[in-house]
């Protein structure tokens, strides 16, 4: 017992001057990097700058999409009946006007061709043998040797081989038509749209070969509920939210709106063609979505810049700025009004203050600056 009481006393000054020699060393080093890392924290707090949340007037309706149309769109179809021997573009190509697109067996038109010439030649040479007998009933005629009834039918005969000739020679143009429907050609320049025959299909009047569309001008198609169209003014304007080459897509107005005076039976929608102006319809594609947006008057509502806006994964939220740096609070967005900012339905107040960088908003000691 009394060692055990010895090591223990031995065991506790060996402790107590160990102490005595490290103190001084570690406050020492605390000392040193408080003084180091304090300037240093001091300087690398973010600064962001907030806006403060506040109510702005702006256009209030309702949104849809619509689709973009060509306004010149064609469908090429057959003229003539035959094989289909070429088709010399696809989908996508530019044709101009008078291109040839396709070509079709015309053995059955040279033949009527070729028919349309003998029966030409054959009129020609009974117009020449009648033309000579009235010549020579006239003279007799006028000799007296022939009556005037045999004057009177050379004179038939002569009028009727001139119609027979007429009838020939139109059996000629016509011919040479229903050859030339042998050759499909571009009635105007166009984009391929897409083709609806192949190489060796029977090609028949009327059966469709290609459609064509022209790429100017373009119009953008919306199918408006009639309990919606109901609420728009009389002066209520429409807007289309179109891409800028180099820019966010921005809202635009159309060159003119048509409203068919008319109604689907089954949808109960009415279309609204929104003819687009030479600019924007090089930003677009037929078939492609473009929304609209139907203004119904101006109403007072929350907004936000849209930088303002975090966004991760399905978490839509603003960084807010607090007395110890910011909070992130949720927020419910409405509708987006392009320069005006985002409307905001929940989540923040009017007067809080909102961090424009979202992204140093959450950095640690970020703080807001006016």
């Amino acid at each position: 017992m009394a060692t055990f009481q010895g090591f223990a006393a031995v065991n506790q000054g060996v402790r107590s001057r160990w102490f005595k020699q490290a103190a001084p060393v570690t406050l020492l080093a605390v000392t040193l990097g408080a003084a180091v890392l304090g300037p240093v924290q001091a300087q690398t707090r973010p600064a962001v700058p907030v806006v403060a949340v506040g109510t702005r007037a702006v256009g209030q309706g309702f949104d849809l999409d619509g689709v973009v149309q060509p306004m010149i769109e064609s469908t090429v179809s057959a003229q003539a009946s035959g094989r289909v021997l070429a088709l010399l573009v696809k989908a996508g190509d530019r044709v101009r006007s008078g291109q040839l697109l396709a070509t079709i067996d015309d053995q059955e038109t040279q033949t009527a061709a070729q028919r349309s010439q003998a029966a030409l030649a054959q009129t020609q040479a009974d117009l020449r043998n009648a033309q000579a007998s009235f010549d020579r009933t006239r003279d007799l005629h006028a000799q007296g040797f022939v009556s005037a009834a045999a004057l009177d039918g050379a004179s038939a005969q002569l009028a009727s081989s001139r119609a027979v000739l007429d009838q020939a020679q139109s059996g000629v143009k016509q011919s040479g038509l229903a050859q030339g429907f042998t050759r499909v050609t571009a009635p105007f320049d166009a984009f391929v749209l897409q083709t609806q025959s192949q190489v060796g299909d029977l090609a028949v009047p009327g059966k469709p070969l290609l459609t064509l569309y022209a790429p100017q001008p373009l119009r953008v198609v919306v199918q408006v509920p009639v309990s919606r169209a109901a609420l728009m003014p009389a002066d209520g304007a429409v807007q289309m939210l179109l891409p800028t080459p180099g820019r966010s897509p921005q809202w635009t107005n159309p060159a003119a709106v048509t409203r068919l005076p008319s109604v689907d039976a089954v949808s109960q929608t009415a279309e609204w063609r929104l003819d687009l102006t030479p600019a924007s319809a090089r930003a677009v594609l037929p078939g492609q979505k473009v929304p609209v947006r139907f203004a119904t008057g101006l109403q007072s509502r929350l907004m936000l810049p849209a930088a303002a806006i975090l966004r991760r994964g399905e978490l839509t939220a603003v960084y807010v700025a607090t007395g110890f740096g910011f909070a992130l609070k949720a927020v419910r967005l409405g509708s987006d009004h392009g320069v005006d900012g985002m409307e905001v339905l929940a989540g923040v107040e009017v007067g809080d203050r909102v961090a424009l960088d979202p992204v140093r908003a959450g950095l640690l000691g970020a703080q807001a600056t006016e």
